[in-house]
């Protein structure tokens, strides 16, 4: 059973445009199982007023217990030009921390940071790829382009 964690960034349409294609890539793909985005949990008010500590809290435990549970972890990391979203990053350095596979989309054509592009498994610019990645298999594909 493959089960994915998706990490990206989603505070703009675009983000949540790219979002839900990399999910709707993931449901389409025989290899997955099942997929955690937390897209569709981080913005409800499941877990108390958004923005509250409590809510911080929560939304830390229940991200941090999804990437713990993942076979591997699918990270966009397009946010704002070169830069990752905090919040994505930290789930890429926890899932390498954890010795979980990391694959990483990148639509933008940007340099990325050299410690993303070490820890990833597998590095690509589409969408389409996500939807035919062998995820059992997990082959692996480099990250070659200008890093910072």
């Amino acid at each position: 059973m493959t089960r994915i964690y998706l990490a990206g960034p989603f505070f703009s349409e675009k983000q949540i445009d790219r979002i839900h294609r990399v999910e709707q890539a993931l449901q389409n793909n025989a290899t997955v199982d099942s997929f955690f985005s937390p897209m569709e949990t981080n913005t409800t008010d499941n877990a108390g007023k958004q923005g509250t500590p409590e809510w911080a809290r929560l939304v830390y435990q229940l991200d941090t217990k999804e990437i713990d549970r993942a076979d591997v972890v699918c990270a966009v990391s397009d946010f704002t030009h070169q830069n990752m979203d905090s919040g994505t990053a930290f789930e890429v350095g926890y899932a390498a921390a954890s010795h979980k596979p990391i694959i990483v989309l990148q639509e933008l054509d940007e340099p990325l940071n050299l410690m993303i592009g070490q820890a990833l498994h597998y590095y690509t610019k589409s969408v389409d790829q996500i939807a035919s990645y062998d995820f059992k298999l997990l082959p692996q594909q480099a990250y070659t382009g200008k890093t910072f």
